[in-house]
């Protein structure tokens, strides 16, 4: 990839970020990881695995406009189409789509390539340790949800039960809490388990800071009566 064809893809980019869990940072720390990981692997494309990385969330705005649109289907198509407009071959840009379409963790949809892999886990790298927590947070404000919520009789709900309203504390039993063990390649691995006491610890301290009397009983699911 040529500096041009490069500058063209990050301003791209640029136009189609548009929060802060999702900013023009996430993508570096994306695209950073992945090119370092990519060095374990000669078999993978640079290139292909660049334009990906720097293109993964460009259907994230699409996705916020209408809940019933996948960022990843989108962005994959959007990506198809732009990189086209640059004179791409179709090979080349629908392996760019694929990688895309196949890197969210709430998809059936499993990479298959390696550097649909190696996006895979560099996303998924971003949502683990100090940075995993900050960002989730502010995607959680962003669309309105909060840290925790309530059961009918005042107790603290904390798990990802998919018929519990969605907060912070459903949000890590359901999906940040696994992704340490959906990681592809030995590196990313090895980076998870190291931000994972990090990500846990935050939330076992929340979890005890909340769980306190607000004039009603307060239990935490699978925690402390802390009458």
């Amino acid at each position: 990839m040529d500096r041009a064809e490069y500058d063209k893809i990050h301003a791209y980019m640029l136009e189609m970020m548009g929060d802060s869990a999702h900013d023009a940072m996430h993508i570096y720390r994306v695209l950073h990881n992945s090119l370092k990981i990519a060095e374990s692997h000669p078999e993978a494309d640079k290139d292909i695995l660049t334009a990906a990385c720097l293109l993964h969330d460009i259907g994230r705005q699409s996705q916020f406009r209408d809940a019933s649109i996948c960022h990843a289907e989108e962005g994959g198509r959007l990506a198809y189409e732009f990189l086209g407009s640059l004179g791409i071959d179709e090979k080349r840009r629908a392996h760019i789509r694929d990688c895309i379409i196949t890197h969210r963790f709430r998809t059936d949809r499993q990479p298959a390539t390696i550097e649909a892999k190696i996006l895979f886990d560099c996303d998924k790298l971003d949502v683990t340790g100090a940075i995993g927590i900050a960002r989730t947070l502010f995607y959680k404000g962003h669309t309105g949800e909060p840290l925790y919520t309530l059961d009918e009789e005042g107790r603290v709900q904390n798990s990802g039960d998919a018929h519990m309203p969605e907060s912070f504390f459903k949000e890590y039993h359901y999906k940040l809490i696994k992704i340490y063990g959906r990681f592809y390649t030995k590196e990313a691995r090895e980076i998870g388990e190291k931000r994972k006491a990090i990500f846990t610890a935050y939330y076992e301290a929340l979890l005890d800071e909340v769980c306190v009397d607000y004039g009603v009983l307060l239990i935490c699911e699978g925690g402390k009566d802390v009458r």
